[in-house]
């Protein structure tokens, strides 16, 4: 082998390892939707729910759950967080994955849609996995945002300054919001309650109203109350 080639192989190597040790850091964070068919609800549901409880005892997994939407439980919604590329892909080759790509083939209405995001000022793990108490009654609530171009840092600026509040409301679980990987004008808030009564004392907390001067003026479709989805725990449902 030539001076040249050995320098060409060492390159070669060089970058593999790179791109290895890069997904072996890189966190992913995904959402999944699904629409099904109604006859094959049930059956879908628990192959995501046995997907769910998998994940969680991945020591590399964050947070993974399951919804429905209230209003259509024909749509579920398959929220993801790992620690490294490599965790999540080796999973996806297990049995249990491979029965959720097998079923989507005959169950789904349409194709299942992707949304890989970056969480802004993520939580740890720990923080993913606080849940309400048995007694109460969690109201989950998503919603999605389309920015109008060149308004996504001042959104960005606006939550940074009102995200440590919404987090230290008593009736606030979880708090999050992220950006879409490949459209920076998209994000989305994932938001859990203690109740509706905490939801309705969020609506109406002072340093909310930044934000909602935002959402009334800055997206590309208003209303913004259309893009709010109001999802139903089916899995894991571990409750204090």
């Amino acid at each position: 082998m030539t001076t040249r080639n050995l320098i060409g192989f060492a390159a070669l190597i060089l970058f593999t390892s790179s791109l290895a040790t890069s997904q072996n850091k890189t966190p992913v964070s995904r959402i999944t939707c699904y629409e099904v068919k109604k006859e094959d609800q049930e059956n879908f549901k628990k192959a995501i729910s046995n997907y769910v409880l998998k994940s969680l005892s991945d020591e590399n997994n964050i947070m993974s759950e399951a919804y429905f939407e209230q209003e259509n439980q024909n749509v579920i919604w398959l929220f993801e967080r790992w620690k490294n590329q490599t965790a999540f892909e080796k999973l996806r080759k297990n049995p249990l994955s491979k029965m959720i790509k097998a079923l989507a083939k005959t169950s789904l209405i349409r194709p299942e849609k992707v949304i890989d995001i970056n969480d802004l000022e993520p939580l740890s793990k720990e923080q993913w996995r606080k849940t309400s108490k048995k007694k109460e009654h969690q109201l989950t609530i998503m919603l999605f945002i389309d920015a109008k171009a060149g308004t996504e840092e001042s959104f960005k600026t606006i939550y940074h300054k009102a995200m440590p509040e919404f987090r230290s409301e008593s009736g606030v679980v979880t708090y999050q919001l992220s950006q879409f990987v490949d459209d920076k004008t998209q994000f989305v808030t994932f938001e859990k309650f203690r109740s509706n009564d905490a939801f309705q004392y969020h609506l109406h907390f002072p340093p909310i109203q930044p934000v909602l001067d935002y959402l009334n003026t800055s997206i590309k479709k208003p209303p913004f109350q259309d893009a709010i989805h109001n999802l139903i725990e089916f899995s894991p449902l571990f409750r204090e």
